[in-house]
């Protein structure tokens, strides 16, 4: 039986690619490959979502490649283009079990300055009962602890908990800090995923 349901929000909510901006910005898709691996990688913008200032950041990649000074910058200021558009069928669910009664969550690996513009973007991620977001709090998933933080927070059962995420690595996390988790794919197959439980609001 499932009384919590705590989604993970980019990828599974909205849409985020880096390399959105960057099309215009390095045509060259070679390029532009390179520098999203190796200059502004996954790894260098996930420090942002632990907590590091874009400040920081923006002067780390500079002092390894400081030619690409204007092209790092570009990074945070042309954020929201990474972010286009909802996934609406996503947004339907979600919706529809918090009109059911579901107690719903967000947990996310965010960093806090850009999670507030895409909170202003999409109302939707105001509309669950709360949200840990992994800048504000300096842990990231797939890390036990921030789980434990959310369970916490909001008075979760982790056994009575579902996680919904994009990441293998993050469904990992979940599970392993006791609660249960599917990996998101596309609104579909969730659809299907969430038919397979017993959901029940909380008073129920």
């Amino acid at each position: 039986m499932i009384h919590h349901v705590v989604f993970d929000i980019g990828r599974v909510l909205i849409h985020w690619d880096p390399e959105t901006p960057y099309r215009r910005l390095i045509t060259d898709a070679a390029e532009r490959a390179r520098f999203l691996a190796e200059v502004c990688s996954p790894a260098w913008n996930l420090e942002q979502d632990r907590g590091r200032s874009w400040g920081d950041a923006e002067a780390e990649a500079i002092a390894r490649h400081p030619d690409k000074a204007e092209l790092i910058r570009a990074y945070r200021q042309h954020w929201t283009a990474m972010v286009p558009h909802a996934y609406d069928d996503s947004v339907a669910i979600l919706r529809d079990l918090i009109a059911r009664g579901i107690d719903v969550t967000m947990l996310t690996n965010f960093a806090a300055d850009t999670f507030r513009e895409a909170r202003a973007l999409y109302s939707f991620l105001g509309e669950t009962r709360g949200v840990t977001v992994s800048g504000d709090i300096g842990l990231i998933k797939p890390d036990r602890r921030i789980y434990e933080h959310h369970a916490g927070r909001f008075g979760l059962v982790p056994e009575r908990t579902l996680c919904i995420d994009d990441s293998v690595a993050n469904v990992e996390g979940a599970k392993a800090a006791g609660w249960q988790a599917v990996h998101f794919t596309d609104a579909a197959r969730l659809a299907a995923d969430l038919a397979g439980y017993e959901l029940r609001a909380v008073s129920a």
